[in-house]
């Protein structure tokens, strides 16, 4: 939607500016026929995009620079400024392009780029908005014969994008339980949750999209087997389907707690789960959230809003401490607490009944809604029945290829040797899963990419508390604090023998993602690791 002419900041750059006025490698946020435009000088080429990031919107005139790439600076995603597109996740729809002339010491944009010029080399843009429609090739397909996906959530769906953009011609088909699959998981516990985010939101692409783009989804629908020695998948819809190539990526599931009167509490991993918490709400005055984790206190920040009075369970002594430590634990804390948030930590819920939850010192907390974030466990049984290799999660190589041929894993459920710091990780970030998923994609077509991409999510809290995480530490030996923590505004380095091995902003997103580029240019001085997973040629 283009934005009202009173919200367009910034010079008219259909008008011009002068070129002397303009530093090489300077971001220009201005507007152009009445759209945001972010106008670059990267010598000796000029190029005009559109100035919001596609994903949420951020003003990417914030952003960094690299190469001839803009990085959005709210969560990272990043566009091709040749064409617009939207080359890397979190944001799937392209930027659109414009034109751009020099003349008599002025530069102009003149109006949107015609696509069919691009560079051989170039991604082809292509956005939600109006997909080119594709005809699948009845020549001979490059790549796999077809291309079936188990899960149509984050990793899923970018795959299926990322074939198309990069020409893939033949049958993509995904198939996932979840009857409301694609949509924005991460909006589940913040704006959708607390009210201020319609559903219609929440959809990843319309599903004329998914139609013109010739990507059939199975809504619904859930593999039952996996054969790896017929290529098949078996389905619970009666069917059978045959692969080319196979990614497998079933995600997680929340870890669900077994006490006396268990039955009452609501988990939030689907939307159909936060539909039916959201119905839940009618006349609920108090709700008791079980797990300090990030999503247990996203939970409780979106019922706040709603006006109910929370409370929070969780058995450690300050909030989201094992990862992020002491300091800002005790800032979570306080802001949860300033918005009348009443944490009980170092207890744990025993057992529930009709209108509380009481917990292991025998307290009882008045609850009209339960609802419980203490983890999640990868879904691997699907795989193990094939006899794919697993290692706490499905074991991968650089290439996210797991031990049988052909058959890839990426997201939640897959375990991948990080090169930034050398260690197996199985992590449950969004943005993750999305760049697995376009890595397996590129990686089914014939590349040899490694994924190597720096860890990163994010966490929002009320209105101002945003908290961007770089990296990945599960241990540290120092934390460097640059900043005010009290006045949220800082940036937290979680060291490990004097090595930077993650960071943690409070309300610093530009210092986020300068980290993310610097730790990807520490990764260019380090050789490639050895494959750790091959693949068997059975």
């Amino acid at each position: 939607m283009a934005e009202h002419s009173d919200e367009l900041t910034g010079p008219d750059l259909a008008q011009g500016i002068e070129l002397t006025s303009v530093r090489p490698g300077e971001l220009i946020a201005g507007h152009a026929f009445g759209e945001p435009v972010l106008l670059v000088h990267v010598e000796p080429n000029w190029f005009a995009v559109g100035g919001k990031c596609t994903h949420y919107g951020a003003t990417l005139a914030e952003g960094v620079l690299v190469s001839e790439t803009i990085r959005c600076p709210w969560h990272h995603a990043c566009f091709d400024l040749r064409t617009g597109a939207a080359s890397r996740a979190p944001a799937l729809n392209d930027l659109p392009s414009y034109s751009v002339v020099l003349e008599n010491n002025i530069v102009r944009v003149t109006g949107m780029r015609d696509h069919t010029r691009l560079p051989a080399d170039a991604i082809r843009p292509r956005g939600s908005r109006a997909p080119e429609k594709v005809l699948l090739d009845e020549n001979p397909v490059v790549g796999p014969s077809s291309v079936f996906i188990i899960g149509a959530s984050a990793a899923g769906i970018a795959c299926a994008e990322m074939l198309r953009r990069e020409a893939y011609r033949g049958p993509i088909t995904l198939a996932d339980i979840d009857r409301d699959a694609p949509y924005d998981r991460p909006n589940l516990s913040k704006d959708y949750l607390a009210g201020n985010a319609p559903e219609e939101w929440l959809p990843l692409h319309p599903r004329d999209f998914f139609e013109d783009q010739r990507i059939r989804i199975l809504s619904g629908v859930e593999a039952l087997q996996i054969d790896t020695a017929s290529r098949t998948v078996r389905l619970s819809d009666g069917s059978v389907q045959r692969y080319g190539a196979l990614l497998i990526a079933t995600g997680a599931s929340p870890i669900r707690l077994d006490i006396k009167g268990g039955e009452r509490i609501r988990y939030l991993r689907t939307l159909a789960d936060c539909r039916a918490i959201i119905a839940n709400l009618g006349e609920a005055r108090t709700a008791v959230v079980v797990g300090a984790s990030f999503i247990g206190l996203e939970v409780a920040a979106s019922l706040v809003t709603r006006g109910l009075e929370v409370h929070v369970v969780g058995p450690e002594t300050l909030p989201l401490q094992r990862v992020l430590g002491t300091e800002l634990g005790e800032l979570i804390q306080s802001v949860h607490e300033s918005r009348g948030v009443r944490f009980h930590l170092g207890r744990t819920a025993q057992a529930l009944d009709d209108k509380s939850v009481i917990l292991d010192d025998g307290a009882r907390l008045d609850a009209d809604l339960v609802i419980a974030g203490i983890g999640v466990k990868p879904n691997l049984e699907l795989a193990e029945r094939a006899g794919i290799l697993l290692d706490n999660g499905i074991a991968v190589n650089e290439f996210l290829e797991t031990s049988a041929k052909d058959v890839f894993a990426a997201g939640d459920a897959a375990r991948w040797p990080d090169a930034y710091s050398d260690a197996r990780l199985r992590v449950e970030h969004w943005v993750v899963a999305e760049r697995q998923g376009q890595v397996v994609a590129r990686n089914m077509l014939g590349h040899r990419d490694r994924f190597d991409d720096i860890p990163f999510f994010w966490s929002a809290h009320y209105d101002k508390l945003s908290i961007h995480y770089t990296g990945h530490a599960e241990q540290w030996d120092e934390t460097r604090i640059d900043g005010d923590v009290r006045n949220q505004d800082c940036a937290v380095s979680y060291m490990v023998n004097g090595k930077r091995r993650a960071m943690a902003t409070i309300n610093r997103d530009r210092q986020s993602l300068q980290t993310e580029v610097e730790m990807e240019r520490e990764l260019l001085l380090k050789p490639p690791p050895a494959v750790t997973v091959e693949p068997s040629t059975a």
